[in-house]
């Protein structure tokens, strides 16, 4: 069976990697001084509670080469195809990382490194489209294709409570430009050919709420939904039970924002990622939907 890998900028929850038998390489987070791998080494709790506290000033950094290249090895032994779904290669070296491990584990096995151009759970819808796939038995060039499929069908949006995080990372700063002069705003930020960018902003977090909604209503019918959030697990479960009342048949993936995204997002960040459904799966629900409307009502007979 083709096997397929991400990286944990992916926040797939370890239940869904682990039964779809995706293998997760982990990113890392600089505190102090010391390096943590992404969501292993350290608890989100702690991150969190850290940047609410303003203690401490962390960074982020992608895996290593040979991060990438001990787990093809190990795969290796029992699979001939290995598709590596990564974060965007616009915002993160973590795609120029797979490629060099790739590399230097040489021919043992095909590997295809797959550029999602998203992040977080965008990245890892991605990762699901391709293991399903893998999961059906299909072919490493089958499951190549799912993966490259699902790329320019995934979009995501975010809210974050505040902008801090971003600037001090570095990652945002034409965002700043934007909005730093204004107050009481929430940002919203989305993506778009592999960048993440300012999407506006919104007074109060009710309105951000209802715009990630509406964004989601926007790309229907669709085929997955993720709800992601740092601290906010009630609020992300009141949106999830809304997206599921518009689309009943995709029921929300909830999923933690990580470290490796987190320190950069902030507490209280709120994301949605949707996979749009295929313009073949689209047109198939348009004809049962046209096919249903012709159908006459059944009269009953007169007495």
């Amino acid at each position: 069976m083709v096997r397929v890998v991400t990286d944990s900028t992916s926040d797939l929850p370890l239940e869904v990697a682990k039964d779809l038998g995706i293998t997760v390489v982990p990113a890392y987070v600089h505190i102090d001084g010391k390096s943590y791998r992404d969501g292993i080494d350290i608890g989100l709790d702690d991150i969190y509670r850290h940047l609410l506290d303003g203690a401490v000033h962390a960074t982020t950094s992608a895996p290593a080469p040979g991060d990438f290249a001990e787990v093809y090895r190990r795969l290796s032994a029992e699979t001939d195809g290995i598709v590596s779904v990564v974060v965007t290669s616009r915002q993160s070296a973590i795609y120029d990382s797979a490629l060099v491990g790739k590399e230097s584990i040489g021919g043992k096995c095909r590997i295809e490194v797959v550029d999602s151009q998203s992040a977080t759970m965008g990245l890892g819808l991605v990762a699901i489209a391709a293991a399903r796939r893998a999961n059906e038995g299909a072919t490493m060039d089958e499951v190549l294709e799912a993966a490259h499929r699902a790329v320019p069908r995934t979009y995501g949006m975010a809210l974050l409570d505040t902008l801090k995080y971003a600037l001090r990372g570095g990652r945002l700063s034409k965002a700043g430009v934007l909005v730093g002069s204004l107050v009481r705003v929430k940002p919203m930020l989305s993506i778009k050919s592999g960048l993440i960018g300012p999407s506006g902003v919104t007074r109060t977090r009710e309105k951000g709420i209802e715009r990630l909604m509406e964004f989601v209503k926007k790309h229907l019918p669709i085929d997955d939904v993720s709800v992601v959030y740092s601290t906010s697990p009630g609020e992300a479960q009141t949106l999830a039970e809304s997206i599921q009342s518009l689309a009943p048949d995709s029921r929300p993936i909830m999923a933690r924002l990580g470290s490796a995204l987190g320190v950069h997002g902030g507490p209280g960040t709120v994301a949605v990622a949707v996979r749009e459904r295929d313009s073949e799966a689209k047109e198939e629900a348009e004809k049962k939907r046209v096919r249903r409307l012709s159908i006459p009502p059944l009269r009953r007979p007169r007495r």
